[in-house]
This record gives structure tokens, C-alpha cells and sequence, in this order.
């Protein structure tokens, strides 16, 4: 892991990493006993004809477990990922983009990790893991029972004030979105991405008020 090379505007995402507490990246944080399942998604920012973006990707609908739902790639650590406290999180995060959306993870420079979050739906200790897609390579959905799509989505569209509203869960819990690429992308992903967008300085004043419902469609 290291953070040499990379461009200048991923700098003050290294050094948000670096500072940011876990309280304040999130009110769920893992259990103090230790209880929940160890996994990790890959934040991975890359170059794009519209500037700096972000690789996202759709589950399949179908799904029990946030079907439907954009989100980072990423999944359970494997025993052969090694220790869950060091490297395990860095590997299980390539490894599991490398299944789901088919990039070369050698072309992946990890530069970071955020401080593991905690999500109670689903029991998942999460690592997010922050990499630069130094070369890219092609990218699909690998497999359609489990992701529907996967795309990337520019940084000045995740910051457009314009694009920026608060998710209403039909049980009353209300937290960050981002409507962008036809999608809603709300949940453990908007709040990490919304707190990436904060602390790194790129936020801009958004109407905190604008209000949608989880089945919103562009």
C-alpha cells in the first residue's frame, strides 16, 4: 500500500484517510465484541474523458441481500486473504472486484483504508479500501445473477449540488443519496462516498431538504 504516484487531486483523499476518525465516518461502528462478518469493498477512483471518477456497479435484482442496490465491489474476506486486521481486507477487495466486475487488479494501487464501518442489516464489518485505478482494463458484469451493471460515475457529478439528496427508507431512517447514471445510489455506499466528498473538501452546499423514496427512477 502506498500512496507515491498518484495525481494531485487524490491528495486530499489520502490525507482524509489518514485523519478521519470512525465516528466520524459513520454512527455504525463494529460491535466491541467482535461479533460480525468481516468484508471489504474497493473505493477505486480512475481517470476518465469527463475527469476524475468512480467505478460503481449494480446488484442483480434478484438478490435477497440489497438486490438492486449500487454499491462498491467487494465481499466477505476469505480465510486464503490472510489476517483481517492487516492485509486481508486490501486482498479481499481486489479479489472480489476482480469476480464481479472482471478489471485486472494488477493495474490497482491501493492507497488507503477508511476506518471499518458496521452495517446491522446484514451483521458485515466493512473495510473500505481506497485504490487508484492507475491502468484501467474493461469492465462488465461478470456474472448477471449476481450484478446487473457496472459503471463508472464522474466525481463532479457526485459533487453537483444538483445531483445530491437525502434517501427515506419506507421505515423512517433518512441518510445521504446521489442521483446519478440513472441511478439511486444511497445506503452504506452514499454515506461513504458522502463522507469522502466532505472530508476530502470537494463538498458543495446541496439542499438538504430535497427529499426521494428508495424506488426513485431517473
Amino acid at each position: 500500500m502506498t500512496s507515491e504516484g498518484l495525481p494531485d487531486w487524490l491528495g486530499p483523499v489520502v490525507r482524509a484517510a489518514e485523519a478521519v476518525e470512525p465516528e466520524q465516518m459513520s454512527r455504525f461502528l463494529p460491535p466491541e465484541s467482535g461479533d460480525g462478518r468481516q468484508s471489504a469493498v474497493l473505493v477505486l477512483f480512475g481517470e476518465g474523458p469527463r475527469g476524475p471518477e468512480l467505478l460503481l456497479m449494480e446488484r442483480a435484482s434478484q438478490l435477497r441481500s440489497h438486490g438492486g442496490q449500487p454499491s462498491f465491489p467487494g465481499g466477505a474476506l476469505d480465510p486464503e486473504d490472510g489476517d483481517p486486521a492487516t492485509t486481508g481486507p486490501l486482498r479481499a477487495a481486489l479479489r472480489e472486484a476482480e469476480e464481479e466486475t472482471g478489471l485486472d487488479p494488477a493495474g490497482v494501487q491501493i492507497f488507503g483504508v477508511l476506518p471499518r464501518l458496521y452495517i446491522p442489516v446484514s451483521g458485515f464489518v466493512v473495510t473500505p479500501v481506497l485504490g487508484w485505478w492507475r491502468e484501467p482494463t474493461p469492465v462488465r458484469a461478470v456474472d448477471s445473477g449476481e450484478t446487473a451493471r457496472v459503471f463508472t460515475v464522474p466525481v463532479a457529478d457526485l459533487t453537483d449540488p444538483a445531483n445530491r439528496a437525502t434517501a427515506v427508507h419506507p421505515r423512517g431512517h433518512a441518510g445521504p443519496a446521489f442521483l446519478v447514471e440513472s441511478a439511486l445510489v444511497w445506503g452504506f455506499t452514499a454515506g461513504v462516498i458522502d463522507r469522502i466528498v466532505h472530508y476530502a473538501g470537494w463538498e458543495r452546499p446541496w439542499d438538504r431538504a430535497k427529499r426521494v423514496p428508495l424506488d426513485w427512477h431517473a
